[in-house]
């Protein structure tokens, strides 16, 4: 997709379509039929809109004064259930209805009766008229056409960037100029950043949410109807859509760090879009710390720092990311800054190699031909989302460091794949006995990585 910008820093939003947002003011308003007598054994969740356990027809020939008219009634057929009978199109509509704190009809849970009926005469009344226009909302969307970059206002890129000019896309994955540029293994271990970050895909991350006031759909342009749970908000880039249109956005997530609140914890691919880095900066900085002073220290990676210390180093990451402080000033114990990196490997969701990739490491690591098994890893290794793969190379050329200083700090390859193979994969739910035999296959798949980083990557 190309990023069209335009002279003088010109916005031009989108025209947002008004239909949807007529039809949920033309919506009928509940009435409630109240009781006028008391009625035994009433729920203390309902109130006077409870009738007891009265028929069908009894409730039709209370509702038919007029439309969004509704009540509560006892089924006779099942006693102990109750229904919502609700007028609309002329008709009464019966619905089996729920109370565990809140109430509840279908997926959506409401605090009063009230605000269920009023929801429900919006989403009857707006799929009644609009059926047609609903099905077909996702076919001409303003996202294809506005673009991603424009609704989220990008002005530091536009700056950078020449007038009326199409820009395409970068590669998704390192390209042969960058890969004849990380020839030196040194040059590989202390990369800086001044490369210009590789575009990553990352899929949203979608969840219901409920809209307070009036919002359109950043795909469709057509408004979210409904009184709660109207459509889907991305928690990462904060793009608001319909749930069906969620199925629609491309795999595009451009993530704000106003949402992403923290570093440890955070999905990979979601910390590098938001800090705009190759790799997660607590990786290229402990890194950094690590082969500045701490290549010799004996059991590098094996001996654990001061957990006290290392919890603090995580807590430095999440309240100030990259001007977080990891100095020898500050941590003298390059332990500590090791633990750190540990820790932030165990810590996130979705490993460096992936649930997904796993099984094929772990065959990989089983064959016993040398030259099978190091094709089938680089076979794995293009499972890896782009973002995992370079972190992955990253640490390898690091870790292949470490091991040439073996003489002074006493770690191998082996000791090194002991340390980092449970660390780095996790089996995606597997039991007990197979999660404990793939132990060894673990720390054969990272051993098998360092010794051939500069063939694999």
């Amino acid at each position: 997709m190309a990023i069209h910008v335009f002279d003088n820093d010109e916005y031009r939003p989108p025209v947002w379509k008004s239909y949807l947002y007529q039809l949920q003011q033309e919506a009928p308003h509940p009435r409630r039929v109240t009781c006028t007598s008391e009625v035994e054994n009433r729920p203390k969740y309902y109130g006077r809109e409870y009738h007891g356990m009265i028929s069908r027809e009894e409730a039709d020939q209370l509702l038919s004064v007029a439309e969004g008219s509704y009540l509560i009634r006892e089924s006779q057929r099942q006693p102990g259930t109750y229904t919502l009978a609700l007028r609309f199109g002329n008709q009464t509509r019966n619905f089996r209805l729920f109370y565990d704190g809140k109430h509840f009809v279908g997926e959506k849970r409401f605090e009063s009766i009230h605000d269920l009926v009023t929801d429900g005469l919006i989403t009857l009344y707006i799929e009644t008229k609009a059926a047609e226009y609903i099905s077909k909302m996702t076919i001409n969307p303003i996202y294809e056409h506005v673009g991603y970059t424009t609704l989220n206002r990008e002005p530091a890129l536009k700056k950078a960037l020449p007038v009326c000019r199409d820009i395409p896309d970068g590669k998704e994955t390192l390209g042969d100029e960058l890969e004849e540029r990380l020839t030196s293994l040194v040059r590989r271990a202390t990369l800086k950043e001044s490369e210009r970050a590789p575009k990553y895909e990352k899929v949203h991350n979608f969840k219901v949410h409920t809209f307070r006031g009036p919002h359109w759909c950043e795909y469709c342009a057509n408004f979210m109807w409904g009184l709660i749970a109207q459509g889907v908000k991305c928690a990462d880039c904060g793009l608001n859509v319909h749930k069906q249109c969620s199925k629609m956005v491309p795999n595009d997530c451009k993530p704000d760090l106003k949402h992403v609140k923290k570093v440890y914890s955070c999905d990979l691919t979601t910390l590098v879009k938001a800090h705009n880095t190759k790799r997660p900066m607590v990786v290229d900085m402990c890194i950094r710390e690590i082969e500045s002073r701490g290549l010799k220290s004996e059991g590098l990676y094996r001996i654990s720092g001061f957990s006290d210390l290392i919890e603090d180093v995580k807590l430095s990451f999440d309240r100030d990311g990259e001007k977080a402080d990891i100095s020898v000033n500050i941590y003298e114990d390059i332990n500590i800054i090791t633990g750190a990196l540990k820790l932030y490997f165990r810590d996130l969701p979705i490993p460096v190699i992936t649930y997904d990739a796993y099984p094929r490491f772990i065959e990989a690591a089983k064959l016993t031909d040398p030259d099978e098994r190091l094709e089938a890893l680089h076979e794995a290794l293009k499972l890896l989302p782009p973002a995992h793969c370079e972190t992955l190379r990253y640490l390898m050329a690091h870790l292949k460091r470490v091991t040439q200083n073996e003489k002074d700090n006493l770690m191998n390859a082996e000791n090194l794949g002991i340390v980092f193979g449970p660390t780095l994969m996790r089996a995606p739910d597997l039991d007990a006995m197979t999660a404990l035999n793939d132990i060894r296959y673990q720390r054969q798949v990272v051993e098998l990585l360092i010794k051939n980083e500069d063939i694999l990557f």
